[in-house]
Formats: C-alpha cells, structure tokens, sequence
C-alpha cells in the first residue's frame, strides 16, 4: 500500500512540475501560422465558439491578431473577433496542446480541437484531443506564463 501511495504521490507531483515548467503566456509565445501567415489554416476561430466547431474562413473577412491572419466565416464573426482576440485566438500560439504538454511545438490540425474553461485548444490530431486532458488538466489550469525554453523550441511539422 505504502509503494502505491510513493507512486501515485510521484505522479502527481511529476504532473505539477511539468505544468509549472512549461507554462505559457500568449503574449510571449510565437504564433503557428503558415508562410503567408495565416492562422489556423484559414479556420475561423469564432466558429469553434458558436457551436458551428470548425468552419473554414474566407479571405474577404480577415483580422489581424500577433502579426498572425485570421480569416472568418463573416463580417459579424470577424468584429467579434477584432473586439476580444484573445477570447477566440487559440491558446499555446495555435501550436499543439498536448505537444506544449510534452515541450513540443507540433503543427495542428483545426478539426483536432477543444473548448475547455471558454478557451480555445488545438491538436496535432483528433487523437490527441483528450488525452492531454485526461493526463494533465491540472497542470494545463496552472500555465500562466512561458517558460525560456519552449520559447526556443523549433515547431515540428506534422507532414
């Protein structure tokens, strides 16, 4: 009993390092785009909200948020968005949630996605979309500013 209780006390105390040293801070964290700087691969962020999940964007409606383009679905979705960015960019810099968990930067794929406390996450692939959550919903609540180090990390296609 006693080995099971070092164990699971070695766990969790794993889980709360690991989230206190990879936290984040949007501010300082570079955004995932692609070379003509487009967010989320042209999805719009808004839609994810409005229960619509991810619905591919236009360039007639565009807004610009951290030198990254985010294009929008309509004028109404895009004026959210001007209005409170950071209540609709996806969190970690649109960079994978559960990567960012691991030290990672990997690319997302917008249809690998979750709403967790009205913020936006983005995944490398639907398959990881809860696991992350499972593993570390603890440690993902404590992030509130980036460590140096991811910072430096090189972000890692997924193709």
């Amino acid at each position: 009993m006693s080995h099971l209780k070092s164990t699971s006390q070695k766990i969790t105390l794993t889980a709360a390092l690991l989230g206190a040293s990879f936290s984040i801070m949007a501010a300082d964290l570079d955004m995932s785009v692609d070379s003509n700087d487009l967010a989320i691969k042209g999805y719009d962020p808004v839609a994810y909200f409005d229960n619509k999940g991810p619905v591919k964007g236009t360039s007639e409606f565009t807004a610009t948020y951290k030198n990254a383009i985010y294009q929008f679905v309509s004028s109404e979705n895009r004026d959210q968005f001007r209005a409170d960015p950071q209540a609709y960019a996806p969190q970690y810099g649109g960079y994978c949630a559960f990567g960012v968990a691991m030290g990672k930067k990997f690319e997302t794929d917008p249809q690998a996605w979750k709403i967790e406390d009205g913020k936006l996450y983005l995944n490398l692939a639907s398959q990881y979309k809860n696991v992350g959550w499972r593993t570390h919903k603890s440690s993902f609540k404590m992030r509130t500013t980036i460590g140096p180090r991811l910072k430096r990390l090189k972000p890692i296609s997924s193709r």
